[in-house]
């Protein structure tokens, strides 16, 4: 069985854990409201409003005037990530991280010590509360792709179950934006030609779905079949580390595309640091509203962790590619791949894979490289960084 562990408004939660006079106020995370920020995350009690991440923070503003802003720490979001990983590690090494606040672990093996995968999840999660002081929501499965969804499905502090023989029941209800890739453009698509549940895209021949929409169409049949044959890869045998959002409404402001490349950058960069990684080749995933997608690399001359190093790099792709092609963009990634000691090559680093895997600098100004050095050890020495990297506009 496949646990999909998912922390609940991660940022949010860690930023109203460290200042308890926030609780039950609405938090977001993210850029100055008075800028271009944008949200990086929001707690339950902000999301009530329609406060979402990827939104403009000003936007959030407007829809909760009473809204408490707070800047991103990225640092402090890595140090408390680190933590809970040191929890899951206790439990099985079979862990594929797919960013700082939500993994796949795989307990096959650890079920004789440690009790079923539906009690390890348990473990867990009372586990990160107790030492923590956050609350996780979980998600047991046969496969990656139904556990993700068992652990969004009763958010927040949820705990869901899916036995193999009770998985078709499960998701035939379950209404077709729960596959992933279906966003609110394809959705309405769908709904068009009838197809409203999970159940009405199975009991369709796949050779409709093919016909309808191409590849796309058999991927979707396989989801709906609750067929997913991805493995766990843990750190350890993964060949990148990337991050990636997908936004709960479309994005064309290129200052907000800007925004959110920022934090996935600073996640992937601090990641790469943190397991002592170093790669040559950049990489930028862009999903567009009508579900096309495209990567983009760039291989630098020397390997590197550092963060401006891979931001800038990064924002380049993404504004040859907007500029080329300014269309309204769903979802975007950034990645680092090619590290030390493996052949660098431009592949799709994000094909039927959905994970963010394992990744440390040489490349780019000592001046950078030390600025990431510093920030890293004043978290780890006062637990609450107080250097937050800011983004110019050049």
């Amino acid at each position: 069985m496949i646990i999909h562990i998912d922390m609940d408004s991660f940022y949010a939660s860690v930023e109203v854990r460290d200042h308890p006079e926030l609780a039950g106020q609405p938090v977001a995370v993210g850029g100055s409201a008075s800028g271009r920020g944008v949200v990086a995350a929001a707690n339950y009690a902000a999301r009530k409003f329609g406060v979402r991440s990827a939104m403009p923070m000003a936007a959030a503003v407007r829809r909760c005037p009473q809204l408490v802003c707070l800047p991103v720490n990225m640092p402090l979001y890595v140090k408390v990530s680190k933590q809970i990983h040191q929890i899951f590690n206790r439990y099985t090494s079979e862990i594929e991280p797919l960013s700082l606040d939500e993994a796949f672990l795989d307990v096959r093996a650890s079920e004789k010590l440690f009790g079923s995968a539906a009690s390890i999840a348990r473990q867990i999660k009372q586990a990160v509360q107790d030492e923590c002081g956050l609350i996780a929501s979980a998600g047991v499965a046969p496969n990656k792709f139904v556990a993700k969804i068992a652990s969004d499905i009763d958010k927040p502090d949820g705990y869901v179950v899916v036995e193999a023989e009770h998985m078709q029941d499960f998701l035939d209800p379950l209404p077709i934006s729960r596959i992933w890739g279906v966003g609110k453009v394809t959705e309405a698509k769908l709904h068009q030609l009838g197809f409203r549940t999970i159940h009405d895209l199975r009991v369709q021949p796949v050779e409709t779905l093919v016909q309808r929409f191409g590849k796309w169409g058999e991927h979707i049949h396989r989801l709906a079949n609750g067929q997913d044959k991805r493995e766990v890869v843990p750190d350890a045998r993964a060949k990148s580390i990337s991050a990636e959002n997908t936004f709960a409404e479309d994005i064309s402001d290129e200052h907000a595309l800007l925004a959110n490349l920022m934090q996935l950058t600073e996640q992937v960069a601090a990641r790469c640091r943190q397991h002592g990684f170093e790669g040559k080749t950049i990489n930028l995933k862009i999903r567009y509203h009508d579900f096309r997608t495209i990567t983009r690399s760039k291989t630098l001359a020397m390997p590197t962790n550092q963060t401006e190093q891979i931001w800038q790099t990064a924002k380049q792709l993404l504004l040859k590619q907007s500029r080329t092609q300014p269309d309204p963009v769903r979802l975007l990634g950034v990645g680092v791949s090619g590290f030390r000691g493996e052949t660098v090559q431009q592949g799709d680093l994000f094909a039927e894979n959905d994970a963010h895997s394992p990744g440390a600098g040489t490349a780019g100004d000592t001046r950078y490289a030390e600025l990431d050095r510093i920030s890293d050890e004043i978290n780890q020495r006062f637990g609450k960084a107080k250097i937050h990297r800011g983004r110019a506009n050049n």
